[in-house]
Formats: C-alpha cells, sequence, structure tokens
C-alpha cells in the first residue's frame, strides 16, 4: 500500500511544517498540498492527489478537518475513495478505513452526520410551520408590491408595453409579469 499525503493550511502565515513532517513519519512516499480555505469547493493540490491515487493507496491528512469542508463533504469524499480501493487515515484521530475499526469508526461519523442533517431539517420545518401559524410567510418579500402592481396596470393601460411599465416602477419585467400573472389567476 503506497501512502499519500495531503496537507492544508489556510493562510500565508499559517505554515505546514508540521503536517508534512507528521505525513513523512508515516512514511508518505508524496505529499500534495494546498494554501487554501477548507471552505472553499475547488482546492487543486486536493484535486492533484485523488486524481494521483491508485486502487491500493491510502490517502494520509494530519486531522480529518484538513481534508473535508464538513463533515457530509468528508465522509462523500472518503465514500468515494473506498469506492476507487483506496484508504483513508487520519493521523491524529487515528481513523483508518483500511482496517475493519477503522471503517466501523468512520462510519459512526456518518451516522452522526446524517443524524444532524435530520435533526436540522425538522427544526427547519418546525420553525417554518410555527411561523404560518402565526401568518408569516418565508422567503424574500415581493418586488412588485400592491401600489407597484396598481401603477403598473395604469401605466399598461395607456399604453405602454410591460417592459416600459417594470422600469417606470423599477422592477424587472419578470417581476412584472409574474405579478399580473398571479393577480389574473386569483382573479380567474
Amino acid at each position: 500500500m503506497t501512502l499519500i499525503g495531503y496537507v492544508r493550511v489556510s493562510t500565508a502565515s499559517q505554515d505546514w511544517a508540521l503536517q508534512e513532517d507528521a505525513l513523512s513519519r508515516a512514511g508518505c512516499s508524496k505529499i500534495f498540498s494546498d494554501q487554501i480555505s477548507g471552505s472553499l469547493p475547488e482546492r487543486p493540490g486536493l484535486n492533484q492527489a485523488l486524481v494521483y491515487l491508485r486502487e491500493g493507496d491510502c490517502l494520509v491528512v494530519w486531522k480529518l478537518d484538513r481534508l473535508g469542508r464538513s463533515l457530509p463533504h468528508l465522509i462523500s469524499t472518503v465514500n468515494a475513495l473506498g469506492d476507487r480501493g483506496v484508504g483513508f487515515q487520519s493521523l491524529t484521530e487515528g481513523v483508518d478505513t483500511s482496517t475493519p475499526n477503522g471503517r466501523l469508526v468512520f462510519h459512526i461519523f456518518g451516522a452522526l452526520a446524517q443524524f444532524e442533517r435530520d435533526l436540522i431539517r425538522e427544526r427547519t420545518g418546525a420553525g417554518l410551520a410555527a411561523a404560518a401559524a402565526r401568518g408569516r410567510k418565508g422567503g424574500r418579500r415581493a418586488v412588485v408590491t400592491p401600489e407597484k402592481l396598481t401603477r403598473a396596470k395604469i401605466l399598461i393601460a395607456e399604453g405602454f408595453n410591460v417592459r416600459e411599465a417594470a422600469g417606470r416602477i423599477k422592477v424587472g419585467k419578470s417581476a412584472l409579469y409574474r405579478a399580473l400573472a398571479e393577480e389574473k389567476a386569483k382573479g380567474d
């Protein structure tokens, strides 16, 4: 099994020597790196490492947060590696998906991440239902207010087209078309 390392620091003032030293001691034959925020989806060094990895290799990081933007992202990345026959190790947390115990720990992380997503979904639904019960509607405020709609209808009756009327009341023509269609639907 060939160990391939990946290190990441967020800013130029940070030093990845600690990570590189730990990966070298672990036996990594090649180390890829990024100096970029972990929250960004495109990380060139990680992309290069993922392309470089072959079946039977193992991607090694110093800590889990060096690889994933979030727990769901981390899990999907490690699962994708597993589908390719590539292992994953995190030195600090002692996770090693090439062993049965490591896979168990990682699956527990996955279950916890799914539980967290379900709780967030449940809380969001409950919050929306409570707001609706109080008469509050979510989403952005309507751009075309009732006053603007009345003014636009007067302008259209005077011979302006929808685009011109939208420009006069300072809204987009698509928003005005939508508001006119909604009003027409209510009237039908």
